[in-house]
């Protein structure tokens, strides 16, 4: 028979998930309220990327990466909802002042919001983005696709872990959300979205400091959302080929991925911990 003490916590569970959903289902109907198009937006928005990107960097800026709007949006959506996400959760709680300081509710519930919030958009660009590689990049429909899976639970892990830090330390310090805004530039410049890993990687790999690049758990993802999705290695410069992806198998994702799980489980860990700590303390310091 289950015990009381489980009962209860079973309950508390259920309302935990019951008002995340309700959330992040408010927060997706205040974006799109009085919206024609709605949630068309959301998806117009990866169709607009691959345009322009193809525009750009084919014709004006060549990049010397085969199909690179293909590349780019490989690693960029993932890319954007770890950004979307972080930055909207740092100010989750604040923005929430009024709703904390008057209703006892579960707090975690806010920058996890602010998480599935920006999931729901990653997961119907993925969607844009697979409809319109069927007629443009076939061959992205084979067996590495499924190195999609531990990849995109890798982000949202590393994204949750993120989040319930940054949420929590913003409410007592509020230069968090600035400083992050920079720290986002650079991190962005500092993984392999708009230029090759191959590039990096035969840069570093003879300095020994490759390793160093690819402990950065987003890098690890994006290479393995590229290498799910671009899928060529390489390309060929003047007769001679060169890589464009990290690796042509899948031993070197995976073994970066595992990497990557263990610190967003530390890092989720330590967010936890961190935004429980300081909770006590959210109606006086709002």
């Amino acid at each position: 028979m289950q015990s009381a003490a489980d009962a209860r916590a079973s309950a508390q569970s259920r309302i935990r998930l019951e008002l995340l959903a309700n959330l992040v289902r408010k927060d997706l109907k205040v974006k799109y309220k009085n919206s024609t198009l709605g949630f068309v937006w959301s998806m117009a928005n990866p169709l607009l990327y691959l345009a322009v990107f193809s525009l750009v960097f084919q014709f004006f800026l060549r990049s010397g990466v085969p199909r690179f709007a293909v590349y780019l949006m490989s690693g960029l959506l993932v890319w954007n909802f770890f950004n979307t996400a972080t930055m909207s959760a740092t100010g989750a709680v604040v923005d929430s002042a009024n709703l904390v300081k008057k209703v006892r509710f579960p707090r975690v519930v806010l920058p996890l919001a602010s998480v599935g919030f920006a999931g729901v958009h990653f997961a119907l660009q993925l969607l844009v983005l697979f409809v319109f590689l069927v007629p443009f990049h076939p061959q992205t429909f084979g067996p590495q696709l499924w190195l999609l899976l531990p990849a995109v639970g890798v982000a949202v892990l590393f994204t949750v872990g993120m989040s319930l830090l940054v949420s929590g330390l913003n409410v007592r310090y509020r230069d968090v959300e600035h400083l992050l805004e920079i720290a986002m530039l650079a991190w962005f410049w500092m993984t392999p979205i708009v230029y090759s890993v191959g590039l990096v990687q035969k840069h570093l790999q003879a300095k020994g400091l490759f390793w160093l690049y690819m402990a950065n758990p987003m890098t690890s993802v994006i290479t393995a959302m590229q290498r799910a999705i671009y899928r060529d290695p390489v390309k060929v410069v003047n007769g001679v080929p060169t890589q464009v992806l990290a690796a042509d198998g899948y031993g070197f994702y995976l073994k970066w991925l595992g990497i990557a799980a263990v610190v967003s489980l530390l890092l989720t860990a330590l967010g936890l911990w961190t935004f429980q700590r300081l909770q006590a303390d959210f109606a006086e310091e709002l």
